[in-house]
């Protein structure tokens, strides 16, 4: 289904995400596995999402902090579907809007948002935030590409998450790092 049959069915009008600042994503075309849940479930990410996530995962394992996608690439009819779940269950449509992205609008579909996972807390939860896991992000994942994109008070009305992450061409190789 396309983006604005999506929000025409849920009934989101286009001021609505133009006054919280959100930007329409398309679906990423090109993805591959980044990670193989134990479940058995893959999660897909964009070719170079998916290298520099690998990279931050070892990374990480040798700094003895363990992270692993509880998710990733999400289609734009997924996060429909996901909405509709929250509405059939009561949740008015402006609290599902603080807590998922309406359809056409994650970034998970870009291929390149992971929500990230640790042992330390359960999954999509705030304890994310007092994790070593979340401390060692950030401090090293924009080495990666990868930033948080929803921290507290942030100008689009969602609640925060922590374990929300997307990735972005690295700002700084770590040659330039030792130039700066």
């Amino acid at each position: 289904m396309d983006r604005a049959t999506a929000l025409q069915q849920l009934g989101i009008s286009h001021r609505a995400l133009a006054a919280r600042g959100l930007r329409p994503f398309d679906e990423a075309q090109d993805l591959e596995i980044a990670e193989t849940a134990d479940s058995g479930r893959d999660h897909l990410l964009t070719p170079e999402a998916a290298a520099a996530w690998r990279e931050m995962r070892r990374a990480a394992q040798s700094d003895g902090i363990s992270l692993w996608i509880v998710s990733a690439f999400r289609s734009v009819d997924r996060q429909l579907t996901l909405v509709r779940r929250k509405l059939d269950s009561g949740v008015r449509l402006e609290s599902v809007l603080t807590v998922s992205a309406p359809p056409g609008y994650s970034e998970h579909h870009s291929g390149r948002a992971v929500d990230i996972g640790t042992l330390q807390s359960e999954s999509l939860d705030l304890s994310f935030a007092e994790t070593d896991a979340f401390q060692w992000l950030m401090d090293r994942a924009s080495r990666f590409g990868f930033f948080l994109s929803y921290p507290a008070g942030n100008a689009h009305g969602y609640e925060y998450e922590p374990w929300h992450w997307c990735y972005h061409a690295p700002q700084l190789s770590a040659a330039a790092d030792e130039h700066v």
